[in-house]
């Protein structure tokens, strides 16, 4: 917990209550459905929440806006990104259904709730639009991109306060990946934004939709 606050300040209390009771959380579950790798567990709050919150402190979600996590594994980066902003929705989307019932079982244990889960894949969803899309090293960003364009809303104003688009945690040499997607995504090194080891190599993507 103190990976986060080193961070970050002013909590209101449930929001720190909510950020405390994760490992905890993720540690039960994780014994029954394995969604985080045992070796991270050590390292929770660094290399799973704090990442997750790189999108926060570089993006600001509004009150009643609508934010998809698409793949969102065992809830990263949407958990987080919920219990940081309360009052935006986040609908969380994955085609593993097991994944979703422990996101479902520890937003419920944490008292989160302004998160959604869906069992589908992202192009399977129709007559639904969100004001931006998040994901985490869940596929190329030319996949990325095609996935989420159609389910986003169109917006002229696009700015950190109010993202419209694609938002995406990545790691490694991202030079051809960017290249292939035919996209031009504003880039950031996260360990610039949190200056750690972990950091290095990992990167935040975010491609406006105009």
């Amino acid at each position: 917990m103190d990976t986060i606050t080193k961070y970050f300040e002013d909590f209101s209390e449930t929001q720190t209550k909510q950020f405390g009771l994760l490992k905890e959380l993720y540690h039960e579950w994780n014994d029954k459905i394995n969604v985080i790798s045992r070796k991270d567990m050590d390292n929770f709050y660094l290399h799973h929440v704090l990442h997750s919150l790189s999108i926060a402190a570089n993006f600001s979600f509004l009150p009643g806006q609508s934010i998809m996590d698409l793949g969102c594994g065992g809830g990263f980066p949407g958990i987080p990104l919920a219990i940081f902003f309360p009052e935006t929705n986040f609908h969380l989307v994955d085609s593993i259904n097991k994944k979703l019932t422990v996101v479902q079982e520890i937003a419920t244990a944490a008292g989160v709730k302004n998160i959604t889960v869906q069992h589908t894949r992202a192009e399977d969803i129709k007559n639904r639009k969100f004001d931006a899309v998040v994901s985490r090293a869940v596929a190329p960003l030319k996949d990325l991109w095609n996935w989420s364009r159609p389910l986003i809303k169109k917006s002229a104003n696009h700015s950190a306060e109010n993202p419209n688009g694609l938002i995406c945690l990545k790691g490694g040499d991202l030079t051809q990946e960017i290249q292939e997607s035919n996209c031009k995504p504003f880039v950031w090194e996260v360990d610039k934004i949190f200056p750690e080891e972990f950091f290095k190599e990992k990167f935040l993507l975010y491609q406006p939709f105009k």
